[in-house]
């Protein structure tokens, strides 16, 4: 199906970069953008055949796709998928920073090993991706981080590692916000809770205690997610900057 109408296309002419998109909320990221009409592309790590399946979905609906394989804990890699982008598709101008890892276990057991992973793929990821990005991106640009309503609060143990590696966007998302404003530039957060992926199954031993702790008593979809991504890329973000949106079902409420 083409998406041509400006109500149906809100993105149409714009291009997006959404890291770590072949699966669960990334995939979901990218199919929303491009169902708003924008190109995208996406980067994965190690499954090929899951992220053309993405780009063949995408492409569907009448907008140019493309897959790079990027490892996010490598900041070459990160830099050289950002200028491809650019040199294929243009901008980009909208950039969701996804990639992530679950690094979850007794703080005890974290190693150094670990936690440079951790933040590497978290943290120094989403700034370099966004160094790189902000060369090409004009008035209206959009930088979007996927970050965890756990950096906010930790009602379960384990969490140590996870939650101070995505924890570090906060600080990212605050400052790069005043630093790019100038320049027409957002930046913003969205903090998603227990969402039914591959990471975290609604279906798994545990589930239920994690809806327990939301005021909805539910899961979240990846499709709740990408919408929240989708407001800030478009129009209804132009004013918005500098905060950070809970899609948590009020587990942080």
């Amino acid at each position: 199906m083409s998406v041509s109408t400006p109500e149906a296309a809100p993105l149409k002419g714009r291009t997006a970069l959404v890291t770590g998109g072949s699966r669960g909320i990334g995939a979901a990221v990218v199919h929303r953008l491009a169902a708003d009409g924008a190109d995208v592309a996406l980067t994965f790590a190690r499954s090929g055949d899951r992220a053309q399946e993405v780009v063949d979905r995408a492409r569907a609906l009448g907008v140019r796709a493309l897959a790079l394989r990027a490892d996010s804990a490598d900041p070459a890699a990160v830099r050289a998928a950002v200028d491809t982008v650019h040199e294929r598709l243009g901008g980009p101008d909208i950039l969701v920073n996804n990639a992530g890892v679950a690094p979850f276990g007794p703080f005890e057991e974290v190693t150094a090993a670990d936690f440079d992973h951790a933040i590497a793929v978290h943290a120094r990821a989403a700034f370099v991706a966004a160094q790189a990005a902000v060369r090409y991106m004009g008035h209206g640009g959009r930088i979007i981080g996927i970050g965890t309503n756990l950096s906010e609060r930790a009602p379960v143990p384990g969490a140590t590692l996870y939650s101070t590696s995505k924890a570090a966007l906060l600080g990212l998302n605050r400052a790069l916000a005043r630093e790019l404003g100038p320049r027409g530039i957002t930046v913003n957060l969205v903090h998603p809770g227990s969402t039914d992926t591959e990471m975290n199954p609604a279906g798994a031993e545990g589930a239920d205690a994690e809806r327990a702790l939301t005021a909805l008593g539910t899961y979240a979809d990846p499709e709740d997610v990408a919408a929240s991504v989708a407001h800030l890329a478009g129009p209804g973000g132009r004013r918005i900057t500098g905060t950070a949106i809970l899609v948590d079902a009020g587990a942080n409420a």
